[in-house]
């Protein structure tokens, strides 16, 4: 069975390298320039693979620990990409 993870990774990848901009919703990129398009799909890709990534992470620190620890450290690392505003600096 492939897991979210796999998903994530797998069309966040499409999209920052493939620059496959429909496989977002067209109400996000609508209004998207064609000179910013590569910046956009870029930084959505990314970040879905930051998401992807979170949840192997997740899941290998919870089976490993046998305890919640992988979704705190998750959240607490989403809140620190959020707050330094890390992934700004491309658009």
């Amino acid at each position: 069975m492939i897991g979210n993870w796999y998903c994530f990774f797998i069309i966040g990848w499409l999209i920052w390298k493939w620059e496959k901009i429909n496989l977002i919703h067209n109400y996000h990129y609508k209004n998207v320039a064609e000179a910013d398009k590569k910046a956009y799909t870029a930084l959505m890709g990314k970040g879905a693979i930051t998401i992807g990534i979170g949840i192997i992470l997740t899941g290998i620190i919870d089976f490993i620990t046998q305890t919640g620890w992988g979704d705190c450290i998750w959240r607490l690392f989403y809140r620190w990409i959020g707050a330094h505003d890390l992934c700004r600096d491309e658009i």
